[in-house]
């Protein structure tokens, strides 16, 4: 199977939300009516209700209730309100995917997109767009579990997905990887350049034609929440610094191995609505 005939499988490419969607197309339209968009957010129910609930977590730190979504956009901007939508939506659009230890994912996914955004602060890369393309960046692991469940099955029983071999594995046994899947899921459901070429980049930035800042930042992110889901002792966390990707962002060791909050600290507020 290559990547067009996992796409063409009826089950690998779900439906989003239409106020999903128009938030995305929002992404190049620099006069976008947020008023409209608004009105969308506030229309759906359940949509509405998870937006107050992200808005009013502590990862925001608001010292007042947020009540409505115009609120919402009030105090914490049309571009915060935006990212948690679309969080939202992504979460959504992926239930019950055979294989898939859901927790597991969506937390590595989370801590992804929350460390993401916090480094993203320190090397003035948009911190919205880092959580975003973070929480995406291992998507295409979902859309392969459901467009071919049975190469993936026996995929899972070589080894998991946090394995920092996954990629290599997949390319020999696929000819593509999950990263090359969230890419054209990014391309498909519209996202603007930038997230698609991040999240293709993600696996090995070093090895792009084009260094992409997003998406070593994002790979960075990525392999620290994973050492942490693996438990990896400090000496072992040392032992696999890449300083040469670092530098090129430039992040300096400190700033990923001593002086970052834990991520439990970072995701506070959001880790219920994932896992």
């Amino acid at each position: 199977m290559n990547l067009e005939s996992l796409f063409q499988q009826p089950k690998a490419l779900p439906t989003i939300p239409k106020v999903m969607q128009a938030l995305i197309t929002s992404f190049n339209d620099e006069d976008v009516a947020v008023a409209h968009l608004v009105k969308l957010i506030s229309a759906d129910q359940v949509l509405s209700a998870n937006v107050l609930r992200m808005a009013n977590s502590a990862y925001f730190e608001v010292p007042y209730t947020v009540a409505t979504v115009v609120d919402a956009v009030t105090k914490l901007g049309f571009t915060n309100v935006r990212t948690l939508v679309i969080s939202i939506g992504l979460k959504g659009s992926f239930q019950s995917i055979p294989g898939i230890n859901a927790p597991q994912f969506w937390r590595h996914s989370l801590h992804t997109a929350v460390l993401s955004r916090y480094l993203g602060a320190r090397v003035a890369i948009k911190p919205d767009l880092a959580f975003t393309v973070g929480l995406m960046h291992a998507i295409g692991e979902l859309v392969m579990h459901l467009g071919m469940p049975q190469e993936m099955l026996q995929m899972d029983k070589v080894l998991g997905l946090l394995d920092p071999n996954r990629l290599a594995t997949e390319q020999a046994a696929f000819g593509f990887t999950h990263a090359d899947v969230g890419a054209e899921l990014a391309r498909r459901w519209k996202f603007p350049t930038v997230f698609s070429k991040a999240i293709a980049g993600a696996g090995n930035p070093l090895a792009q034609p084009d260094f992409d800042p997003l998406a070593a930042l994002v790979h960075i992110a990525a392999w620290r929440s994973r050492a942490d889901e693996n438990l990896l002792s400090p000496a072992q966390l040392e032992a696999d610094w890449s300083s040469k990707l670092a530098a090129k962002i430039p992040l300096s060791r400190n700033e990923v191995l001593q002086d970052l909050p834990s991520l439990a600290t970072l995701s506070a507020g959001l880790d219920d609505l994932f896992y």
